[in-house]
């Protein structure tokens, strides 16, 4: 079992590592971007579009760790003002209720991969890229969230620290 765990512990980070590399990526391409253009040149086609497509891989493969380091938005506004119990329960829920969410999304985003690849579907923009690359990622980042949100469930952590603010 520990050597599932370090499997899928990789995974995780080896995805937040290509998102923070693709947020690197994001900002070269911008700044190359708007060189060129100051210079008077034409931007390349695939710099615009390769930056497109980096936010979506950048989202997705970056969501299971957000979700693992509680970095994604949330109000505690509510959970703060209840009692413990209350509090422990009302969390338990909501981390449910992700999972939920998490595995019909991963359920819809494999369907929408599977026919992408049936079907040989290709994004035509500057270049001919196979759409199944960009709906990979559905499947993956949402089983992974659904696995994190799940640790809020059954774990002993909660998602909500009951604390109303910042906490930087």
């Amino acid at each position: 079992m520990r050597a599932v765990i370090r499997v899928y512990d990789a995974l995780l980070y080896t995805m937040a590592f290509i998102a923070a590399v693709t947020l690197v990526w994001l900002m070269v391409s911008v700044v190359v971007s708007v060189l060129m253009r100051n210079l008077g040149l034409q931007p390349f086609a695939w710099l615009f579009t390769s930056a497109e497509y980096g936010i979506l891989y950048m989202t997705m493969l970056g969501a299971p760790w957000l979700v693992r380091e509680k970095g994604h938005v949330h109000i505690e506004l509510v959970t703060a003002a209840l009692p413990p119990a209350l509090r422990r329960f009302v969390s338990r829920m909501v981390a449910a209720l992700c999972v939920l969410v998490c595995v019909i999304l991963a359920w819809y985003g494999l369907q929408l991969f599977l026919t992408n690849i049936e079907r040989n579907n290709y994004d035509v923009r500057a270049y001919y890229y196979p759409r199944w690359l960009l709906t990979v990622t559905f499947p993956i980042a949402f089983s992974v969230m659904a696995i994190e949100f799940s640790r809020f469930v059954f774990g002993s952590d909660l998602m909500h620290s009951g604390e109303a603010g910042i906490h930087e």
